[in-house]
Protein backbone atom coordinates (compact mmCIF):
# COMPACT_ATOMS: atom_id res chain seq x y z
CA UNK A 1 0.00 0.00 0.00
CA UNK A 2 1.92 3.35 0.86
CA UNK A 3 4.90 3.74 2.08
CA UNK A 4 6.10 5.79 5.14
CA UNK A 5 6.42 8.82 3.04
CA UNK A 6 3.39 8.27 0.65
CA UNK A 7 0.95 10.94 1.37
CA UNK A 8 -1.83 9.08 -1.19
CA UNK A 9 -5.28 9.05 0.74
CA UNK A 10 -7.01 6.09 1.83
CA UNK A 11 -10.25 6.32 -0.50
CA UNK A 12 -13.68 4.59 1.15
CA UNK A 13 -16.87 4.18 -0.65
CA UNK A 14 -19.70 5.57 1.45
CA UNK A 15 -22.91 3.45 2.27
CA UNK A 16 -26.24 5.49 2.41
CA UNK A 17 -27.40 3.68 5.25
CA UNK A 18 -26.28 4.74 8.43
CA UNK A 19 -25.82 1.12 10.53
CA UNK A 20 -23.54 -0.22 7.34
CA UNK A 21 -20.51 1.77 9.29
CA UNK A 22 -17.88 -1.22 9.20
CA UNK A 23 -15.89 -0.39 6.07
CA UNK A 24 -15.74 3.32 7.17
CA UNK A 25 -14.30 2.29 10.27
CA UNK A 26 -11.66 0.06 8.72
CA UNK A 27 -10.60 2.75 6.28
CA UNK A 28 -10.33 5.31 9.29
CA UNK A 29 -8.31 3.17 11.13
CA UNK A 30 -5.95 2.82 8.39
CA UNK A 31 -5.33 6.33 7.28
CA UNK A 32 -5.00 6.49 11.31
CA UNK A 33 -2.38 4.20 11.21
CA UNK A 34 -0.36 5.24 7.84
CA UNK A 35 -1.20 9.07 8.83
CA UNK A 36 -2.41 10.11 5.62
CA UNK A 37 -5.94 11.72 4.49
CA UNK A 38 -9.54 9.99 3.62
CA UNK A 39 -11.24 10.62 1.20
CA UNK A 40 -14.95 9.62 1.33
CA UNK A 41 -16.98 9.29 -1.59
CA UNK A 42 -20.50 8.43 -2.56
CA UNK A 43 -21.96 8.60 -5.54
CA UNK A 44 -25.68 8.42 -6.62
CA UNK A 45 -27.07 7.36 -10.61
CA UNK A 46 -30.80 8.11 -9.33
CA UNK A 47 -31.81 10.82 -6.66
CA UNK A 48 -32.85 9.69 -2.82
CA UNK A 49 -36.19 11.45 -3.07
CA UNK A 50 -38.78 9.79 -3.90
CA UNK A 51 -41.93 10.87 -6.24
CA UNK A 52 -45.70 10.01 -5.62
CA UNK A 53 -47.69 8.48 -8.18
CA UNK A 54 -50.17 11.06 -8.75
CA UNK A 55 -47.74 14.21 -8.83
CA UNK A 56 -45.52 15.44 -12.14
CA UNK A 57 -42.30 13.94 -12.79
CA UNK A 58 -39.37 16.63 -11.63
CA UNK A 59 -37.35 18.47 -13.97
CA UNK A 60 -33.75 17.66 -14.69
CA UNK A 61 -32.55 20.52 -12.58
CA UNK A 62 -35.19 19.09 -9.65
CA UNK A 63 -33.50 15.95 -9.76
CA UNK A 64 -29.48 16.86 -10.20
CA UNK A 65 -30.23 19.00 -6.93
CA UNK A 66 -32.11 16.39 -4.81
CA UNK A 67 -29.62 14.24 -6.26
CA UNK A 68 -26.52 16.86 -4.60
CA UNK A 69 -28.46 17.27 -1.23
CA UNK A 70 -28.77 13.81 -1.04
CA UNK A 71 -25.04 13.01 -0.90
CA UNK A 72 -24.10 15.81 1.06
CA UNK A 73 -26.47 15.12 3.73
CA UNK A 74 -24.74 11.20 3.71
CA UNK A 75 -21.23 12.65 3.39
CA UNK A 76 -21.49 15.22 6.24
CA UNK A 77 -23.10 12.23 8.31
CA UNK A 78 -20.32 9.67 7.06
CA UNK A 79 -17.63 12.66 8.21
CA UNK A 80 -19.01 13.08 11.65
CA UNK A 81 -18.67 9.37 12.26
CA UNK A 82 -15.00 9.20 10.94
CA UNK A 83 -14.01 12.51 13.51
CA UNK A 84 -15.53 10.95 16.34
CA UNK A 85 -13.53 7.66 15.60
CA UNK A 86 -10.77 9.03 14.52
CA UNK A 87 -10.12 12.97 15.66
CA UNK A 88 -6.64 13.72 14.39
CA UNK A 89 -7.05 12.66 10.78
CA UNK A 90 -7.75 15.29 7.75
CA UNK A 91 -11.20 13.32 6.22
CA UNK A 92 -13.02 14.95 2.94
CA UNK A 93 -16.45 14.23 1.29
CA UNK A 94 -16.58 14.15 -2.49
CA UNK A 95 -19.97 14.11 -3.36
CA UNK A 96 -20.52 12.25 -7.14
CA UNK A 97 -22.94 11.52 -9.52
CA UNK A 98 -22.80 8.92 -12.28
CA UNK A 99 -22.14 5.05 -11.99
CA UNK A 100 -20.28 3.99 -8.46
CA UNK A 101 -17.80 1.44 -9.96
CA UNK A 102 -15.94 4.29 -12.41
CA UNK A 103 -16.28 6.75 -9.95
CA UNK A 104 -14.74 4.66 -7.23
CA UNK A 105 -12.19 3.51 -10.38
CA UNK A 106 -11.47 6.94 -10.83
CA UNK A 107 -10.79 8.43 -7.65
CA UNK A 108 -8.57 4.83 -7.23
CA UNK A 109 -5.95 6.19 -9.28
CA UNK A 110 -4.64 8.13 -6.95
CA UNK A 111 -5.37 6.78 -3.91
CA UNK A 112 -3.19 3.87 -1.70
CA UNK A 113 -6.61 1.52 -1.35
CA UNK A 114 -9.63 1.67 -2.24
CA UNK A 115 -12.02 0.46 0.89
CA UNK A 116 -15.27 -1.19 0.09
CA UNK A 117 -18.31 -2.77 2.02
CA UNK A 118 -19.71 -5.75 1.87
CA UNK A 119 -22.90 -7.65 3.79
CA UNK A 120 -25.66 -10.24 3.27
CA UNK A 121 -28.27 -9.03 0.63
CA UNK A 122 -30.60 -10.40 -1.06
CA UNK A 123 -30.08 -11.92 -4.57
CA UNK A 124 -30.40 -9.21 -6.36
CA UNK A 125 -28.64 -6.37 -4.47
CA UNK A 126 -25.71 -8.81 -4.20
CA UNK A 127 -25.19 -9.34 -7.44
CA UNK A 128 -25.04 -5.77 -7.97
CA UNK A 129 -23.05 -5.26 -5.27
CA UNK A 130 -20.82 -7.82 -6.47
CA UNK A 131 -20.34 -5.77 -9.92
CA UNK A 132 -19.07 -3.09 -8.48
CA UNK A 133 -17.19 -4.39 -6.21
CA UNK A 134 -15.56 -6.77 -9.06
CA UNK A 135 -15.46 -3.95 -11.80
CA UNK A 136 -13.33 -1.64 -9.09
CA UNK A 137 -11.17 -4.46 -9.23
CA UNK A 138 -10.75 -5.30 -12.13
CA UNK A 139 -9.41 -2.00 -13.03
CA UNK A 140 -7.83 -1.01 -9.93
CA UNK A 141 -3.83 0.71 -10.10
CA UNK A 142 -3.73 0.32 -5.92
CA UNK A 143 -5.09 -2.50 -3.50
CA UNK A 144 -8.74 -2.82 -2.95
CA UNK A 145 -10.18 -3.83 0.11
CA UNK A 146 -13.14 -5.65 1.15
CA UNK A 147 -14.37 -4.97 4.32
CA UNK A 148 -17.72 -7.68 5.46
CA UNK A 149 -20.35 -7.13 7.29
CA UNK A 150 -18.75 -7.95 11.29
CA UNK A 151 -18.83 -11.78 12.35
CA UNK A 152 -18.78 -12.29 16.36
CA UNK A 153 -15.26 -13.38 15.42
CA UNK A 154 -12.61 -13.31 18.30
CA UNK A 155 -8.97 -12.64 17.71
CA UNK A 156 -7.17 -14.76 19.73
CA UNK A 157 -3.30 -13.88 18.18
CA UNK A 158 -3.08 -10.77 15.58
CA UNK A 159 -1.99 -11.97 12.53
CA UNK A 160 -2.98 -11.59 8.67
CA UNK A 161 -2.90 -14.44 6.01
CA UNK A 162 -1.45 -13.90 2.42
CA UNK A 163 -1.91 -16.30 -0.40
CA UNK A 164 1.10 -17.34 -2.00
CA UNK A 165 1.61 -19.58 -5.51
CA UNK A 166 5.15 -18.40 -6.67
CA UNK A 167 3.91 -15.83 -9.50
CA UNK A 168 4.38 -12.23 -9.73
CA UNK A 169 1.12 -11.60 -8.33
CA UNK A 170 1.53 -13.18 -5.22
CA UNK A 171 4.70 -11.81 -4.45
CA UNK A 172 3.03 -7.91 -4.69
CA UNK A 173 0.50 -9.47 -2.17
CA UNK A 174 3.24 -10.47 -0.10
CA UNK A 175 4.29 -7.19 -0.32
CA UNK A 176 1.42 -5.39 1.17
CA UNK A 177 0.83 -8.26 3.70
CA UNK A 178 4.20 -7.55 5.58
CA UNK A 179 2.97 -3.73 5.49
CA UNK A 180 -0.12 -4.18 6.96
CA UNK A 181 0.78 -6.88 9.12
CA UNK A 182 4.11 -4.66 10.70
CA UNK A 183 1.64 -1.39 10.88
CA UNK A 184 -0.43 -3.20 13.16
CA UNK A 185 2.06 -5.43 15.14
CA UNK A 186 0.69 -8.45 13.68
CA UNK A 187 1.45 -11.62 12.77
CA UNK A 188 1.62 -13.58 9.07
CA UNK A 189 0.71 -16.43 7.96
CA UNK A 190 2.17 -17.27 4.11
CA UNK A 191 0.37 -20.42 2.84
CA UNK A 192 0.91 -22.09 -0.15
CA UNK A 193 -2.39 -24.30 -1.25
CA UNK A 194 -1.44 -27.42 -3.56
CA UNK A 195 -3.69 -29.55 -5.40
CA UNK A 196 -2.82 -32.75 -5.31
CA UNK A 197 -3.73 -34.60 -8.55
CA UNK A 198 -3.76 -31.23 -10.41
CA UNK A 199 0.05 -30.81 -10.75
CA UNK A 200 0.52 -33.52 -13.54
CA UNK A 201 3.50 -35.04 -11.57
CA UNK A 202 4.39 -38.55 -10.14
CA UNK A 203 6.63 -37.70 -7.67
CA UNK A 204 4.17 -35.99 -5.08
CA UNK A 205 6.88 -35.72 -2.31
CA UNK A 206 9.54 -33.49 -5.35
CA UNK A 207 6.29 -31.79 -6.20
CA UNK A 208 5.63 -30.75 -2.44
CA UNK A 209 9.28 -29.92 -2.03
CA UNK A 210 8.97 -27.05 -5.11
CA UNK A 211 5.94 -25.75 -3.39
CA UNK A 212 8.43 -25.24 -0.39
CA UNK A 213 11.20 -23.57 -2.39
CA UNK A 214 8.65 -21.36 -3.93
CA UNK A 215 6.89 -20.62 -0.91
CA UNK A 216 10.23 -19.34 0.76
CA UNK A 217 11.64 -17.45 -1.77
CA UNK A 218 8.90 -15.46 -2.12
CA UNK A 219 9.05 -14.36 1.52
CA UNK A 220 12.52 -14.71 2.87
CA UNK A 221 13.85 -11.71 1.10
CA UNK A 222 10.61 -9.41 2.11
CA UNK A 223 10.83 -10.92 5.86
CA UNK A 224 14.03 -9.69 6.34
CA UNK A 225 12.68 -6.23 5.68
CA UNK A 226 10.32 -6.84 8.47
CA UNK A 227 12.05 -7.66 11.37
CA UNK A 228 8.79 -7.13 14.02
CA UNK A 229 6.64 -9.90 11.85
CA UNK A 230 6.44 -13.02 13.26
CA UNK A 231 6.74 -14.82 10.01
CA UNK A 232 4.38 -18.34 9.70
CA UNK A 233 5.24 -20.15 6.09
CA UNK A 234 2.68 -23.33 5.57
CA UNK A 235 2.29 -25.42 2.79
CA UNK A 236 -1.38 -27.06 2.47
CA UNK A 237 -2.68 -29.15 0.42
CA UNK A 238 -6.87 -28.65 -0.52
CA UNK A 239 -8.78 -25.59 -2.83
CA UNK A 240 -7.25 -22.58 -2.38
CA UNK A 241 -10.82 -20.50 -1.81
CA UNK A 242 -11.62 -23.03 1.03
CA UNK A 243 -7.69 -23.81 2.79
CA UNK A 244 -7.22 -19.59 2.30
CA UNK A 245 -10.78 -18.72 3.98
CA UNK A 246 -10.40 -21.55 6.92
CA UNK A 247 -6.99 -20.17 7.96
CA UNK A 248 -8.04 -16.45 7.78
CA UNK A 249 -11.38 -17.21 9.69
CA UNK A 250 -10.04 -15.50 12.92
CA UNK A 251 -7.19 -13.22 10.86
CA UNK A 252 -7.21 -9.47 11.12
CA UNK A 253 -7.31 -9.77 6.84
CA UNK A 254 -6.38 -12.09 4.00
CA UNK A 255 -4.27 -10.91 1.23
CA UNK A 256 -4.44 -12.26 -2.43
CA UNK A 257 -3.08 -11.28 -5.73
CA UNK A 258 -4.98 -10.77 -8.87
CA UNK A 259 -4.31 -11.73 -12.45
CA UNK A 260 -3.48 -7.93 -13.89
CA UNK A 261 -6.08 -5.30 -15.49
CA UNK A 262 -8.91 -6.36 -18.00
CA UNK A 263 -12.26 -5.85 -19.80
CA UNK A 264 -13.34 -8.91 -18.03
CA UNK A 265 -13.88 -8.79 -14.31
CA UNK A 266 -14.62 -12.55 -14.01
CA UNK A 267 -11.60 -13.80 -16.10
CA UNK A 268 -9.58 -11.00 -14.73
CA UNK A 269 -9.97 -11.77 -11.24
CA UNK A 270 -10.24 -15.52 -10.91
CA UNK A 271 -12.02 -18.05 -9.24
CA UNK A 272 -9.20 -17.65 -6.10
CA UNK A 273 -10.01 -13.96 -5.86
CA UNK A 274 -13.96 -14.04 -5.83
CA UNK A 275 -13.98 -17.33 -3.55
CA UNK A 276 -12.50 -15.52 -1.08
CA UNK A 277 -14.70 -12.60 -1.45
CA UNK A 278 -17.54 -14.25 -0.81
CA UNK A 279 -16.34 -16.67 1.77
CA UNK A 280 -13.98 -14.78 4.07
CA UNK A 281 -15.00 -13.49 7.55
CA UNK A 282 -12.31 -11.02 7.41
CA UNK A 283 -11.31 -8.11 5.29
CA UNK A 284 -9.66 -9.06 1.78
CA UNK A 285 -7.14 -7.40 0.89
CA UNK A 286 -6.84 -7.17 -3.28
CA UNK A 287 -3.74 -6.80 -4.86
CA UNK A 288 -2.78 -5.59 -8.54
CA UNK A 289 -0.08 -7.68 -9.65
CA UNK A 290 1.64 -4.47 -10.97
CA UNK A 291 1.50 -2.33 -7.72
CA UNK A 292 4.67 -0.64 -6.64
CA UNK A 293 4.39 -0.75 -3.28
Amino acid sequence: MARPEDRRPIVAGVDPDPAKRWALAWAADEAALRRVPLRLVHAETLPTAGIRRWEPPPSWEACARALREAGEQVLRAAVSFVEARQPGIEVSGLPAEGDPAWVLREQGHDAAAVVLGSWHLSRVREVFSASVTLNVMAHARCPVVVVPEPQDTVHQDEYFVVGVDGSARSAAAVDVAFQEAALRGAGLCALYVWQPGLLGVLDEHAARQDCRRLLHETVADRGAAYPDVALHQELVGGHPVKELTDSSAHALGLVVGTRGHGDFAGMLLGSVSQGVLHHAHCPVVIVPHDLHA
